[in-house]
């Protein structure tokens, strides 16, 4: 993998790592958080090259790209902006795209706004937005997330403590926790996003009607999620493939909110079936 810094805007470097392979074959993939990085999605991903060029940025705020930045200026449009000056840098006129929880509907948003991607993949993300009572009575999902533990830490640090203590609601399996919790030691976490957020001033990631949109658009999707997932139920997946023409949706069993550490070869199938 290359690992450099990318001039995207006046204001904003991109820490970005990339695969060699074709411009004309590029996966270009979006982390979640906010406030964490790109690296936790690396594995399984990588062993799609260098069939496909592997493109993994840190959003601004995130991991090593640039971050110190007003309140204001962390929005999901400003990241859209942001993704698609990185695409004309690399001379990448249509992307294939895979967003990640939060990064699915960043990702989202970018196949709306722009004409930049050329198929998507919404990875333990939804399209409908998640109601309250999503979940119903999940006697199991309460016990995980009540492992969660405050802290007086403050900072990057606390939203490290925060994904460390949150683990066994993100992964399902436990034997997947170990490999989970490596990762998250790897993680760059900050806290850019979080000053916006408690001001009250971020505005929401998800398109207005994305669903009723993307059932006009020619652009395939893959809705692809783990069946235990507790941040993203598992049945809007389903739902929205039945709704939008142009997608179909993989539920994996035996998988949380971090899919790909749960069933990572059944996984990264599904991604590389999707992209032939």
């Amino acid at each position: 993998m290359i690992e450099e810094r990318i001039q995207v805007s006046p204001e904003v470097e991109l820490f970005v790592a990339h695969s060699p392979g074709p411009a004309d074959n590029t996966l270009l993939v979006i982390h979640g958080g906010p406030c964490w990085d790109h690296t936790y999605l690396r594995e399984p991903l990588i062993q799609l090259a260098p069939a496909h060029r592997l493109v993994f940025p840190d959003l601004r705020g995130c991991g090593r790209s640039t971050g110190g930045l007003p309140a204001d200026r962390y929005t999901p449009d400003l990241v859209i902006d942001d993704l698609v000056g990185l695409l004309d840098h690399l001379e990448v006129e249509q992307a294939d795209v895979l967003g990640f929880s939060y990064g699915g509907l960043i990702a989202q948003r970018l196949a709306l706004r722009t004409n930049r991607v050329r198929r998507l993949i919404v990875a333990s993300s939804s399209i409908p937005p998640v109601a309250p009572d999503a979940f119903g009575n999940w006697p199991e999902r309460t016990a995980r997330q009540a492992e969660e533990t405050p802290t007086d830490l403050e900072g990057p640090e606390r939203n490290r403590h925060n994904a460390i203590t949150g683990a066994r609601a993100n992964v399902w399996r436990a034997d997947s926790l170990p490999d989970y919790l490596t990762r998250i030691n790897k993680i760059h976490f900050t806290n850019d996003w979080d000053a916006p957020y408690l001001a009250g001033i971020l505005p929401s990631p998800r398109y207005p009607d994305a669903l009723e949109r993307f059932t006009t658009s020619a652009v395939p999707i893959l809705l692809l999620h783990g069946r235990q997932d507790m941040t993203f139920p598992a049945h809007l997946a389903t739902e929205a493939a039945t709704l939008i023409p142009t997608a179909e949706a993989v539920v994996l069993d035996e998988a949380g909110h971090m899919t790909h550490i749960d069933q990572p070869t059944a996984w990264l199938n599904a991604v590389r079936d999707f992209l032939r």
